[in-house]
């Protein structure tokens, strides 16, 4: 496991709950890094139970003070996705051992607004499909943050590549419902 830096989001909401939290501070860890890149998978851990169970993970996390105020849960960046290898299918050889509440994932894809359902040409390979989304005139760059926990709490963050601003991100738990299902999937025994 790779431990993700402490980034600090432009600031969640006032009432936000842990998860929207953890998944601002994940979209403010990807932003950090620019776009143009690859799938992130992170584990969510409930923070308390790392300083207690994983004192020198949490040292370099810089966790190790339990009266600072740090969110309740933390987001740890694993290994790359392997290359090559559909989304789908990486996800289906998850298995995530107890000690993890949740896991998140980042994704850059191109959207293009449900005006242009309408023009997409019938019986396109998903390559074809691909290759006719990236040269349509209306599509927009976005990065997708989806998050979920064991007890199907589902939360999610999409910033345009256009707005590229902590203020203009959208949030929200059902903005993403594919990436959400394949994610809870990976709980199920």
């Amino acid at each position: 496991m790779l431990p993700m830096p402490n980034v600090s989001p432009a600031g969640p909401p006032m009432a936000a709950s842990p998860l929207t939290v953890a998944v601002l501070e994940i979209d403010a860890y990807a932003s950090s890094l620019g776009w143009d890149q690859p799938a992130r998978l992170f584990a969510l851990v409930d923070t308390d139970r790392l300083r207690t169970q994983e004192p020198g993970l949490a040292a370099q996390l810089g966790l190790e003070d339990p009266s600072s105020s740090v969110a309740a849960l933390t987001p740890i960046e694993q290994d790359e996705l392997p290359p090559g290898t559909a989304l789908d299918d990486f996800l289906a050889t998850i298995a995530w051992p107890d000690a993890v509440v949740g896991c998140a994932m980042t994704v850059e894809r191109l959207m293009l607004p449900p005006s242009a359902e309408a023009s997409v040409p019938e019986k396109l390979s998903d390559k074809q499909l691909t290759a006719w989304v990236a040269k349509h005139p209306d599509r927009q760059e976005v990065r997708m943050t989806v998050a979920v926990l064991r007890d199907g709490a589902r939360e999610s963050a999409v910033r345009l590549r256009e707005k590229d601003s902590p203020t203009e991100v959208l949030t929200g738990a059902g903005l993403v419902p594919g990436l959400a299902e394949a994610l809870a999937a990976t709980f199920e025994s």
